[in-house]
């Protein structure tokens, strides 16, 4: 008899997993909660805290130098970086790597000149909820997590652009 209950419960088991996995990503990456605070040093051993950006629209993108995507994503980053950057806007991309040589190597090869972090503990994947790299989180000026991307993104794309231009409160015709 017992024999004989094992196969529907097992069945049980997975379909009640199924249907947890779709609904968890039908409701796609969770927004709209505090971001975690943190401290991690950049590439020169200077330590960065996130609330110290508090008041700025942050882009936080996590990724790793053996993470191919990343790489593919790194140069449109740099090109939003460059229109973007100042009083309003920041960005930081955290290195969940346990070389500092090889990020340091990374942002050199590829010229990157926005903050690098390191978090040889890969604690902020955890605190964050992140699955996979690359994935960014746009913080509000308030400390909010607002968007949460899940894997690479062109950053250039006008309709990006007009988002955080948007949040920022700057526009195309106003000069950029």
């Amino acid at each position: 008899m017992k024999r004989s209950l094992l196969g529907p419960a097992l069945a049980f088991v997975i379909v009640l997993g199924a249907v947890i996995a779709l609904q968890i990503l039908r409701r796609g990456p969770a927004t709209g909660y505090a971001a975690v605070d943190f401290t991690l040093p950049d590439l020169s051993g200077t330590p960065v805290r996130l609330s110290d950006l508090r008041g700025r629209i942050v882009f936080l993108n996590l990724w790793a130098t053996w993470c191919p995507p990343c790489r593919a994503e790194m140069p449109s980053m740099q090109a939003l970086y460059d229109r973007l950057k100042g009083p309003d806007f920041a960005m930081i991309a955290v290195a969940e790597d346990t070389n500092a040589a090889d990020v340091a190597a990374f942002v050199a090869e590829l010229g990157l000149t926005f903050p690098v972090l390191l978090d040889r503990d890969n604690r902020l994947p955890g605190r964050f909820g992140v699955t996979g790299y690359p994935e960014t989180f746009v913080i509000d000026r308030d400390g909010r997590v607002i968007k949460h991307v899940i894997g690479p993104e062109e950053w250039m794309d006008p309709r990006v652009i007009a988002y955080f231009e948007d949040l920022i409160g700057t526009s195309t015709a106003a000069g950029r």
